[in-house]
């Protein structure tokens, strides 16, 4: 088993709304002439869906822009993946629901040419955004390599987020963006601070200027910043040691914090009045192949 994941964030200009998939082929391909290495590929949030005017015109166009899960754009985009051979997750898209939802909704496609999970946002920035809102934490194996867990954008802000990704077993939060407004500041310590108190990799992929904000960063299971891009289109490429996350619980945050192991399976439950909820000290610490 190799726990290394060469990974290629692209920090790009959203692809107009109704762009034939075709074209964002073109790009993942361009991408990989340069960095042949590359097993996982990821983009921004809403990239091939992106839209301009008022509310009102921009709504019209993401309600035109979205699928079901089994639409075309997921079948082309599982072509791709299996074409190129390659983990692809192309940011997330507008998703037409069962009961006509309109969901943000982020996808993984693996070398095989097949859709492995998808992501609906749990938490959409209200009352700008117009989605209805998703209802459970997601994860997916890269196999002999590690487990990822997807959030989207706005889901940073709310810490139970990434801890319960964690807690499902998750190396690395791959987090794509869309920020447009001056908060990008903040979601960069969010980044290093959900990976700092989960023991986890965070990878955040935001939207290029001028349109957004960029600076899409990667950080490590102890807090350091492997890579952070500027503002205009760039693309980063590094390999992760999955590996680390084991080793810094293992050893501790700057060899000494071990938050996983904080409990011990005599403490009595601790009760969470917000949640109406409890953490039982009996599963407390993250789960192994998909235990739940």
């Amino acid at each position: 088993m190799s726990d290394s994941l060469p990974v290629v964030l692209a920090q790009a200009l959203p692809v107009p709304a109704g762009r034939p998939v075709s074209d964002f082929a073109s790009d993942v391909g361009t991408l990989l002439v340069d960095h042949p290495e590359a097993r996982l590929v990821a983009y921004p949030e809403l990239h091939l869906c992106g839209v301009s005017g008022t509310d009102a015109e921009r709504l019209e166009q993401l309600q035109a822009a979205a699928e079901p899960l089994d639409g075309e754009r997921t079948r082309q985009l599982a072509q791709l993946a299996g074409d190129l051979k390659i983990w692809l997750a192309p940011g997330s898209v507008c998703e037409r629901g069962p009961a006509g939802q309109l969901f943000n909704t982020a996808q993984a496609f693996s070398p095989q040419g097949k859709m492995v999970s998808h992501y609906r946002k749990i938490f959409p920035w209200r009352p700008f955004e117009p989605y209805d809102p998703g209802d459970r934490f997601v994860v997916f194996d890269v196999p002999d390599t590690g487990r990822v867990g997807f959030s989207i954008c706005y889901d940073a802000w709310f810490p139970e987020v990434a801890r319960h990704l964690a807690w499902m077993g998750a190396d690395l939060i791959l987090n794509p963006v869309q920020t447009t407004t001056r908060d990008r500041e903040q979601e960069l310590v969010l980044a290093r601070a959900n990976a700092i108190t989960n023991q986890v990799f965070v990878v955040s992929v935001n939207t290029a200027g001028p349109f957004g904000f960029g600076k899409s960063i990667v950080v490590d299971p102890e807090g350091r910043v492997l890579a952070e891009a500027g503002v205009e289109p760039e693309v980063l490429a590094l390999t992760l040691e999955l590996g680390e996350v084991a080793r810094v619980r293992r050893e501790g945050t700057a060899g000494t914090n071990r938050m996983w192991d904080q409990f011990t399976e005599s403490d009595a439950p601790l009760e969470l009045p917000l949640y109406q909820g409890r953490i039982d000290p009996g599963r407390w610490r993250p789960r192994e192949g998909g235990e739940s």
